[in-house]
């Protein structure tokens, strides 16, 4: 497995995948969660959370075919662009963009949900130490910055260890369906890699060796966020 090229180029498009979820997504929920908390209106809270929480019971299908419809070459966009005079943009199916749209899907699929946590955990923080936070003169952003943040800082820290553990899985289902229109040096992960090469290519020995690699990985990054979170006085995953 180490002397092919393709699993190299897969484990390339899967860290980058990775990394530029981690980046972009993991903290989309606790953004969402933070505009959430701010509104006063308990009914319309509701309304916009039941509305972002939808995404996530679609499944990859009924995703994917939704951003066809909206950014593929005969969608939505390329008919605004046609109408307009504009050339039709190529996103979907472009390589050089593929990166981009598969954590733009998994942004809008599961930033509502991923909301829950950090709601929970923010209902949690005493309300006296806004009040008092509030006496003391501190404004919104003070408050924000001295009380909220550090009431969610653990349930943070913990997500992005657990994260962190899976960061070589990148959702099989979701690159299977769109791998093919990109081709395989854009659309290849290590779980498509395996998929191809073990299950349909019945080479069960690479598909067991990218399993020790995605477990090694997954430890190492585990102990070491937990033992950086401990250095900064964060319970982490496990004393």
């Amino acid at each position: 497995m180490l002397g092919d090229p393709a699993f190299w180029q897969a484990l390339r498009n899967t860290i980058t995948i990775s990394l530029m979820q981690l980046l972009l997504y993991f903290p989309a929920p606790i953004a969402l969660a933070l505009v959430l908390n701010s509104i006063m209106s308990t009914k319309v809270r509701r309304v916009i959370q039941n509305i972002v929480y939808l995404p996530h019971f679609l499944s990859w299908v009924i995703i994917v075919a939704i951003f066809q419809n909206t950014l593929g070459s005969s969608g939505v966009v390329a008919q605004l662009a046609i109408a307009a005079g504009f050339d039709p943009p190529r996103i979907m199916g472009n390589p050089e963009l593929f990166k981009w749209l598969v954590t733009a899907e998994v942004i809008w699929r599961e930033t509502g949900w991923g909301t829950v946590i950090y709601l929970a955990a923010l209902a949690s923080i005493d309300s006296d130490l806004y009040e008092a936070a509030a006496v003391d003169g501190a404004s919104r952003w003070q408050r924000l910055w001295n009380v909220t943040l550090p009431g969610i800082v653990a349930v943070t820290i913990l997500l992005l260890i657990l994260r962190l553990g899976n960061i070589l899985t990148v959702g099989f289902e979701q690159i299977l369906l769109q791998r093919d229109a990109v081709g395989a040096a854009a659309g290849e992960v290590l779980d498509t890699y395996t998929y191809y090469n073990g299950i349909i290519g019945g080479q069960w020995g690479i598909t067991a060796a990218a399993g020790l690699v995605k477990f090694v990985l997954g430890v190492t990054l585990v102990w070491g966020a937990n033992r950086l979170a401990h250095r900064f006085g964060q319970p982490g995953v496990y004393q």
